[in-house]
């Protein structure tokens, strides 16, 4: 799953709050705004979204590829970047 990264600004005293339960939980402030964001849309269905017909041809030959054997599996990432 791909990130954004996100800018919130907060009253100060809000902040003092939330700075003081991510001390209680032992939790970076993102970690903390990240599980209330969970718990937020925890029960939410995830809506899907139709693949662009560039995309799904990307990905169709990429699949083909795979199972006639064309790609290779990498367990390290310094020992692929070595190997080109």
């Amino acid at each position: 799953m791909s990130s954004t990264q996100l800018k919130v600004t907060l009253p100060v005293q809000l902040y003092d709050y939330v700075q003081a339960r991510t001390q209680r939980f032992g939790l970076t402030m993102s970690a903390y705004l990240k599980h209330l964001i969970l718990e937020d849309v925890k029960d939410m269905e995830i809506p899907e979204f139709t693949m662009s017909q560039s995309t799904e041809e990307t990905a169709l030959k990429a699949l083909k590829e795979f199972r006639s054997g064309k790609t290779k599996t990498v367990r390290s990432v310094d020992d692929f970047v070595n190997s080109l």
